[in-house]
């Protein structure tokens, strides 16, 4: 059934054009009748004149906490790592990794590790050309591969993870001289660090790659089995809690700045620590997390301007929790305009959200949605005065944003950001008539109109433009088709939320989400739902590392900062909602990643 349903999904399908008649094209005849007829009853309202009072009209709440980030707390942020002197600081460091990197020409398993390091102390921004010097000449250089195939499985796995997350094809083939008659020597289980690093690579793997399906579920089995039986002592202590760190989430599935965080710490017991290169982790990483505090200042000061959250006390008001992901998706010093204007897309996002998930009526949201689909002024004449509010402040940021580009690279690009926010909005109308009509629809149904309302895709459009990458009419194109990294990265962000905030959600009377309709239509039981969607992210995983140009086949054409940003996006996914509603219950794991992440620096 699994296997089935997967094959059902839409990885391959055209663009979403949501419907107003039903939620999928594939519908079947009953079911169609079904959705015509509750969209017959909604429709018979649409001559519906809002009441000048809405008092007595019964809403919906979710009864979300206020923030626990205030104002004044935010704007007293400061960890002094700025101005010359600590650029001049960080300089003499950076000579003398540099050195260290060129040092390490005779030895290739030497240079893999240091960029890894690198990559994972936060630093592989500074020394990008070196790294893909270092591994385009690995890449050609055949003779050293099958040097170390036939040796060392950490070094074999660390090549191929390191190539596979830079673009460059290599085959799974390289890992045939570690298995015996089909499958993994049994003997490899008694090597824990090539056991890690092969579990590591394993999860960049494409659709239909059997040897690192196998190699993934050899090295997870047996990983399990090395924390069970471990001793903890001098000796094993830090691999094992390297091997926990995996367990709970792979490297290729977090995020960059948290796990940076969380490295650093451990990066400074490892044996082979290098005191320079450390010195330089932590000095940068606070040099750029003063960067961080300044753009989440800008963001909370047009936040509180908008006068949002005292209107529409209804709705999350988690402008520090957005930030967070905007940091999360790029967090490069460079990238300050589009981590700001990111903020505000989320925080725009998350109280539309909210009017259509909670307060709003139906004649309401069919008045806003043709509000946003018509981006006309006049509009708001008809529409509630909370959502007045709303309207204004989404139409005023969004043209801003729009001016700014048509500025600065005079580009016009209006059309394709209100298109964005037109889709979203018809989305979440169809979310809205579901609720009322009370139907129940396949995983497939609900993923085709879901993976667009969860909006990434929205996200993804806007952070296009911000990136300062150059524009292109091909790129254009699939821009507006939500084709490729975007479509993949926002089906595994649609299924990451749903397996955190389901529960709570339907206590509270919202639609079905995916776990619920897998239920419903296959009769599992919640424990293998659950399961069943972890499959289809691990599924959806393998072809967004394919969309992302793993395979030089898979005609990628976005940027490499555009991919990395879109699957940044779906990591953070997987990093709030890995212990449940990490976004709307924000003190919980969320807090502590605000903490180490912008507020705290790191004590030198």
């Amino acid at each position: 059934m699994a296997n089935h349903l997967v094959a059902s999904l839409p990885i391959s399908m055209p663009r979403v054009h949501i419907s107003s008649l039903a939620i999928s094209k594939s519908t079947s005849s009953s079911t169609g009748l079904v959705l015509a007829q509750a969209h017959q009853q909604c429709s018979m309202k649409t001559a519906f004149q809002p009441p000048k009072t809405t008092k007595d009209i019964a809403r919906r709440s979710a009864n979300y906490k206020p923030t626990i980030w205030n104002f004044d707390y935010i704007h007293s942020l400061s960890n002094n790592y700025v101005g010359e002197t600590y650029s001049k600081r960080a300089e003499e460091p950076k000579e003398q990794v540099r050195a260290i990197i060129e040092e390490a020409v005779d030895d290739p398993l030497l240079q893999l590790n240091l960029i890894d390091t690198l990559q994972r102390l936060g630093l592989s921004y500074h020394f990008q050309d070196h790294i893909h010097t270092i591994l385009k000449a690995m890449h050609n250089t055949q003779a050293w591969r099958n040097e170390i195939i036939n040796n060392n499985l950490y070094a074999t796995a660390l090549d191929f993870r390191l190539l596979r997350q830079h673009g460059y094809w290599v085959p799974q083939e390289v890992f045939n001289g570690f298995k015996e008659g089909g499958t993994f020597k049994a003997c490899l289980s008694e090597d824990t660090e090539g056991m890690l690093s092969l579990y590591e690579a394993s999860y960049h793997s494409v659709e239909g790659e059997s040897t690192l399906e196998e190699a993934k579920d050899f090295t997870t089995k047996h990983l399990k089995q090395y924390i069970q039986n471990k001793k903890l002592d001098d000796q094993n202590e830090q691999l094992s809690i390297l091997v926990t760190h995996a367990l709970e989430l792979p490297l290729h599935w977090r995020t960059p700045r948290l796990e940076t965080r969380w490295f650093i710490d451990v990066y400074h017991t490892t044996k082979h620590m290098n005191p320079i290169i450390l010195e330089l982790a932590k000095l940068d990483y606070n040099m750029v997390q003063s960067t961080h505090q300044e753009d989440l200042k800008h963001a909370y000061r047009w936040w509180s301007n908008t006068g949002l959250v005292p209107k529409l006390s209804f709705a999350r008001d988690r402008l520090v929790e957005n930030f967070l992901w905007s940091m999360e998706m790029i967090s490069e010093p460079q990238f300050g305009y589009c981590r700001r204007m990111s903020t505000r897309i989320l925080s725009l996002i998350t109280t539309i959200d909210d009017i259509y998930d909670l307060y709003g009526t139906l004649d309401e949201l069919e008045l806003f949605t043709n509000a946003v689909q018509r981006w006309d002024m006049n509009e708001m004449d008809g529409l509630p005065d909370y959502m007045k509010l709303c309207f204004l402040a989404l139409h005023n940021s969004i043209n801003e944003m729009a001016f700014d580009v048509l500025k600065n690279r005079e580009f016009h690009i209006i059309k394709y950001l209100k298109n964005s926010w037109a889709d979203l909005c018809k989305s979440y109308l169809q979310e809205a008539k579901l609720y009322y009509s009370g139907y129940t629809p396949t995983l497939q149904e609900y993923i085709e109109n879901a993976w667009v309302s969860i909006s990434a895709p929205l996200v993804l459009v806007h952070a296009y433009f911000f990136l300062n990458n150059p524009i292109t009419q091909e790129e254009l194109q699939r821009l507006e088709e939500y084709s490729g990294i975007i479509r993949s990265s926002a089906i595994v962000l649609r299924l990451a939320d749903d397996l955190g905030t389901s529960s709570d959600e339907l206590k509270r009377g919202d639609v079905p989400k995916a776990m619920q309709c897998y239920m419903h239509e296959s009769c599992a039981s919640e424990e293998d739902a659950y399961e069943h969607i972890k499959f289809l992210i691990e599924k959806m995983w393998k072809k967004m590392n394919e969309d992302s140009g793993y395979a030089k086949s898979a005609g990628n054409i976005y940027s490499e900062t555009f991919i990395r940003s879109a699957m940044n996006l779906t990591r953070m996914a997987q990093c709030i909602y890995l212990y449940g509603d990490g976004y709307g219950v924000q003190d919980r794991h969320t807090k502590d990643n605000v903490l180490s992440s912008v507020i705290e620096p790191i004590p030198l």
